[in-house]
């Protein structure tokens, strides 16, 4: 079965930028729709967005508004996320999630996780 890879968390100060990318091994993101999501220690899953096949984005989450973007490099079949403006509670471990068919967001039910990239944020 195709699975999910995420890449790119690291340590970084506040105030600090990453990007986080997405990938499927053997298959093709470019095709479907993709979301990003991250869950904090102690905290529930929570959604930041969702990226189509045409690169449209759903609105991301209010804490993350202008400071996250969400892009696609079609070259590579890559889904990105942008962090900017990081802030501590930005920390969490973060993932991406697909349902392997539709190609356009929002996706109703998402079935298959990445296994996580860990981003934190501190001083």
């Amino acid at each position: 079965q195709a699975q999910l890879v995420e890449s790119g968390g690291d340590l970084v100060q506040p105030g600090g930028s990453l990007r986080l990318s997405c990938v499927a091994p053997g298959d093709n993101l470019n095709l479907l729709a993709v979301g990003w999501f991250r869950q904090a220690p102690g905290k529930e899953r929570e959604g930041l967005g969702c990226s189509s096949s045409n690169g449209e984005t759903t609105d991301l989450l209010d804490s993350v508004k202008g400071r996250f973007t969400m892009a696609r490099d079609y070259a590579k079949k890559m889904v990105l996320l942008q962090m900017n403006n990081l802030k501590p509670e930005d920390t969490a471990v973060y993932s991406c999630a697909t349902d392997w068919v539709g190609a356009i967001c929002p996706i109703d039910e998402y079935d298959s996780w990445g296994q996580g990239t860990q981003v934190t944020v501190s001083s």
